[in-house]
């Protein structure tokens, strides 16, 4: 990919930032070193190995260095600014979970059932879910951790609403297949009863039925998320 060296990155930003892209700055090795939080022994190998390859030029004036980036090592800047950029605007295709089918406390029939769910759901995924949540418990942390991703997308969002006694919180979907098969919607809650390590998930189905499942049952879920 390139020729620069990851020690070198740091060094080459300091003196970007200084101005060494169209100029000579002058640095002392001390006040390198404590920038870039090395000795001052390694910034002053870093700076000869830099100007070695071709990276940077030097002058040196007593204890002062007069330092310019070449073009050479400001093309390698703008490669691995280039590749870290593309990396992190990046997002995967899709978010794959694994779990086991555990039951619920029965609420989510209830609460799903709401007319000011139902009214929602109807609208914005395009039916009223079969009553009650399928419940999954996600036995490994890297599982667990990985949902938390959905929480800063927006997903479709089910509003909160009040039925003039109490609030209802918000509910936010997502569309998922069970076992690369099913067709249904994960859904995060404003408001839950469950540790971070359940997550539930509607559809207009019996999920249970039509997927012949039952508590104990693996799944896998795959959420596809938009880059």
């Amino acid at each position: 990919m390139t020729e620069l060296k990851i020690q070198h990155i740091l060094t080459l930003v300091f003196l970007l930032s200084k101005g060494a892209k169209y100029n000579y700055v002058t640095i002392t090795t001390s006040s390198l070193g404590k920038n870039i939080k090395k000795s001052q022994q390694s910034a002053s190998k870093h700076l000869l190995e830099l100007e070695q390859n071709n990276f940077i030029k030097r002058i040196i004036s007593g204890r002062n260095i007069s330092v310019k980036i070449t073009p050479k090592g400001f093309s390698e800047m703008v490669k691995l600014s280039t590749v870290l950029q593309n990396s992190l605007d990046s997002s995967p295709s899709s978010l794959e979970l694994e779990g086991t089918l555990v039951s619920g406390m029965g609420e989510g029939a209830y609460y799903m059932g709401l007319k000011g769910y139902t009214k929602q759901f109807k609208s914005k995924i395009g039916y009223v879910p079969f009553p009650g949540t399928l419940n999954v418990r996600l036995d490994q942390k890297i599982h667990q951790e990985a949902v938390k991703h959905l929480e800063a997308l927006d997903g479709i969002k089910i509003k909160s609403f009040s039925d003039g006694k109490r609030t209802y919180g918000w509910v936010k979907c997502f569309s998922a297949k069970i076992n690369n098969s099913l067709d249904c919607v994960l859904i995060l809650l404003e408001r839950t009863h469950h540790d971070d390590s359940i997550i539930e998930i509607i559809s207009n189905l019996c999920i249970r039925k039509v997927g012949k499942l039952k508590d104990g049952s693996k799944i896998s879920i795959t959420i596809p998320i938009e880059n």
